[in-house]
C-alpha cells in the first residue's frame, strides 16, 4: 500500500493542511494545535482548497477530516474576533464577501463532494468547528469528544450553514434546542441524539476513523458515488422521483463492469469458502 500527497493540492495549504492519499482515502489533517485548529481565514481558504481538489480527483474515493492536537476544531479565532481582525477585519460588506470566499467554500465543497466524507472528532467542534464535523457524512467521536452549536455564548449566529445541517439530523425543534442553549454535548450524547454515528476510545479513535474510511473507499467507486448522491437526494424527493433516480442508477450500474467485477469477486469468494 503507498502513500502518496494529494497530486491536486495546492503547496500554500501544506502548513496549516496536511493531506495524505492510501488506496483510495484522502485524509486530511488540521494542522495548527496551537490555535485549536480555528478556522481563520488562512486555514478555511487551506481546507477549501483540498476539498475541492479531492472533488476533482477520481483516485480519491473517501475523505477523512482529522487534526492534530488537543481539539477538532475550536470555530472561529476569539482572539480575532475581540481585535477585529482576520475575518473580521472591515466593514459589514467585507466581513459577508470574506465568509463566501473562505468559510462558505468548506461547506459548498464538503456538501457537492462526491464520495463519502468522515470526521474523525476529538477534543472540542464548537461553534464554526461543530458546523464542519456535522458537514461530514459520517462522524466517529473519541470518547474525549465535546461538540457545541455555541455561537450565542459569543452573540453571533452560525455564519457556514451549521442550521441547515443540524435541523436535517436532529429534527428543527432539537436544533432549535441546542442552538438557542449552547449546550456541550458530550460524545455519549452525541451518539445518543445522532450528531456522530460511533464513539470509541480517544487512544482507539484514529485506527477507528482510518478503518471506517478504508471500508468505505474499498466499495466499487461508480457504485459508491451514485449510492451516495441517491441517499442524499431520496431524502428531499418525492418516492416517484426516488424511485425514478433509483432505477436510472441501477440500469447503469447492472450493464457496467464494475457490477460484473464485483459479482464475479462475490461468486469466487464463496466457492472459495465451500471448498
Amino acid at each position: 500500500m503507498t502513500t502518496t500527497a494529494l497530486d491536486h493540492l495546492p503547496e500554500t495549504a501544506g502548513d496549516l493542511v496536511r493531506a495524505e492519499r492510501v488506496a483510495g482515502v484522502l485524509t486530511l489533517t488540521l494542522d495548527a494545535p496551537e490555535t485549536g485548529n480555528a478556522l481563520d481565514v488562512a486555514m478555511s481558504t487551506a481546507l477549501a482548497d483540498a476539498l475541492e481538489a479531492a472533488g476533482r480527483d477520481p483516485e480519491v474515493h473517501c475523505v477523512l477530516i482529522r487534526s492534530s492536537g488537543r481539539h477538532f476544531c475550536t470555530g472561529g479565532n476569539v482572539k480575532d474576533m475581540r481585535t477585529g481582525a482576520d475575518l473580521m477585519a472591515g466593514s459589514v460588506a467585507d466581513v459577508r464577501a470574506r465568509l463566501s470566499s473562505s468559510l462558505h467554500r468548506i461547506t459548498r465543497a464538503l456538501h457537492e463532494l462526491p464520495v463519502p466524507s468522515v470526521a474523525e472528532v476529538d477534543g472540542s467542534a464548537v461553534g464554526a468547528g461543530c458546523d464542519l464535523a456535522l458537514m461530514c457524512d459520517l462522524r466517529i467521536a473519541g470518547e474525549r469528544a465535546v461538540l457545541a452549536e455555541s455561537f450565542l455564548r459569543l452573540g453571533l449566529v452560525s455564519g457556514i450553514g451549521g442550521a441547515w445541517f443540524l435541523s436535517r439530523l436532529v429534527g428543527p425543534a432539537k436544533a432549535l434546542e441546542l442552538t438557542l442553549t449552547s449546550e456541550f454535548i458530550d460524545a455519549p450524547k452525541a451518539l445518543e441524539l445522532g450528531l456522530v454515528s460511533r464513539v470509541v476510545p480517544s487512544e482507539e479513535l484514529p485506527a477507528a476513523a482510518r478503518t471506517l474510511a478504508a471500508s468505505i473507499a474499498a466499495t466499487p467507486p461508480q457504485a459508491l458515488r451514485m449510492a451516495k448522491r441517491l441517499v442524499r437526494e431520496s431524502a428531499e424527493a418525492s418516492l416517484p422521483a426516488a424511485l425514478e433516480m433509483a432505477a436510472s442508477m441501477q440500469a447503469i450500474l447492472l450493464g457496467g463492469a464494475e457490477h460484473k467485477a464485483a459479482v464475479s469477486a462475490f461468486l469466487e469468494a464463496q466457492a472459495s469458502r465451500r471448498s
